[in-house]
């Protein structure tokens, strides 16, 4: 099979050497990505495992033979063992920076208490699910009751105050009807009574505006007007408060137990977040915000969810760019940049609030223009043999059969390896199960030394 030499590709395309990332150029199916990383020696474990259940025909013979294997059409099915055409990819210049989950603060309540009491009721614990308006903690609070009572005395006062308005009135109507038809009465004791009707008009108004700041006291201390109003119909004294949710979500965190003392001092007896909104948070150096937009795509790989440092086989995450930071924190030099990603991956992975991740942000090339593109091939698809990144390639005429073919490669960007060398567009190469090909390769290896 004839190879592709590297100034073959560069007449092909253009190839940039910066980090990059992909997208399609026209007539490129969608891919999915992989995660980032240099060339991994893919699946040596899995690959000694099935040594005994290939099924392979290694070929003996002349040496033109040496870099093949041939597999069994059951083999091929076991191993899911496909192959694609290679196609070209605009790859752009990539951001890499540490970054973690955490809560959506626009989705959280921190619950507190409004009013000094005693928790005599903790109706939830730590993780239950909670709706909006659900009661979460009874407070007793004698100082709700004196301000249950100060109200029902101002309430009082005010129905006191409304007949001497009254009264008031018709003493000053008939004095002064008297004056006006037989002078049976001095202008004075008229000017008296005028007096006194207006004093009561004056105490009327002071008792309703001191019932009005006693009713805003209940409010400030939680009472609903609801509350209010079934309080002054049957004046009856409540002093217990509920605490309830103020948003739809989770108990994240309790900071209250029964019997404890409370009051509008403590920041927060819980706090429920709505875990199905989470965001992940990327810290990015000054020097590298230029180039970094709202919308842009990008990967977040969880690493420490793995026990390993193995990247390719880390949870991966695709999302977007929705915030960046207007100011740049004057210790470390970075702005906060807030990415949207699903909570959960095929496999039962979720996020976790708390988990470290690393983020491969697209960055925009300087005059927004795309470079040019070149061949890519998915990370699993290269696999390392003899000391080298090689992939394995269908032989012509020969079914069931493949060819491992050294290439040249780059840094790996959003799951896509670019290729320099050993590999040309349209030409089909192994797109999963190279694996089996590389151990099957190894034990034909291993047979022509003995």
């Amino acid at each position: 099979m004839k190879k592709t030499t590297l100034l073959t590709c560069l007449r092909t395309s253009t190839i940039t050497t910066t980090l990059m990332m992909l997208s399609f150029t026209a007539g490129c199916k969608k891919h999915t990505e992989g995660p980032a990383g240099d060339a991994h020696d893919h699946g040596s474990a899995a690959a000694a495992k099935a040594d005994d259940h290939a099924g392979h025909e290694h070929s003996a013979g002349g040496s033109e033979h040496a870099d093949e294997v041939k597999l069994t059409a059951d083999a091929i099915a076991r191993y899911g063992v496909k192959d694609e055409p290679a196609q070209l990819w605009i790859l752009k210049p990539t951001v890499l920076t540490p970054a973690r989950v955490a809560f959506n603060t626009e989705a959280m309540a921190h619950v507190g208490s409004p009013l000094r009491g005693r928790a005599v009721e903790v109706k939830v614990r730590l993780g239950d699910t909670v709706k909006a308006g659900q009661e979460l903690v009874i407070i007793e609070s004698p100082e709700l009751g004196e301000a249950q009572a100060d109200y029902l005395q101002k309430k009082t006062a005010v129905l006191t105050a409304g007949p001497a308005v009254e009264l008031s009135k018709i003493a000053w109507d008939r004095a002064k009807g008297l004056l006006e038809q037989s002078q049976g009465i001095s202008l004075t004791e008229v000017q008296r009574r005028e007096a006194e009707y207006k004093a009561a008009i004056a105490n009327v108004k002071a008792a309703e505006a001191a019932a009005m700041a006693s009713e805003n006291r209940l409010h400030l201390l939680g009472m609903k007007q609801e509350e209010v109003a079934t309080l002054a119909a049957t004046s009856e004294i409540a002093p217990r408060h509920a605490i309830k949710a103020a948003i739809d979500g989770q108990v994240v965190q309790r900071e209250v137990t029964l019997g404890e003392l409370v009051g509008p001092d403590r920041e927060a007896l819980m706090v429920v977040a709505d875990t199905g909104s989470l965001w992940v948070l990327a810290d990015v150096p000054e020097a590298k915000l230029a180039g970094i937009a709202v919308g842009a795509k990008t990967w977040i790989t969880i690493g420490s969810t793995t026990g390993t440092n193995d990247t390719s086989i880390a949870p991966k995450f695709e999302g977007t760019v929705s915030f960046i930071a207007p100011l740049v924190d004057p210790t470390t030099r970075t702005a906060q940049v807030r990415i949207d990603v699903p909570l959960s991956l095929e496999g039962g992975f979720t996020l976790k609030p708390g988990m470290f991740a690393q983020a491969e942000i697209v960055a925009s090339l300087p005059g927004g223009e795309d470079p040019a593109p070149m061949v890519a091939v998915p990370d699993e698809a290269i696999q390392t043999v003899e000391g080298g990144p090689a992939v394995f390639v269908p032989v012509e005429g020969e079914p069931n059969t493949f060819a491992k073919r050294a290439v040249t490669i780059g840094k790996p960007i959003g799951g896509l390896v670019p290729i320099f060398s050993g590999l040309v567009e349209g030409e089909r190469f192994v797109i999963a199960g190279t694996f089996i090909l590389k151990a099957e390769l190894g034990k034909g290896s291993a047979a022509h030394e003995h």
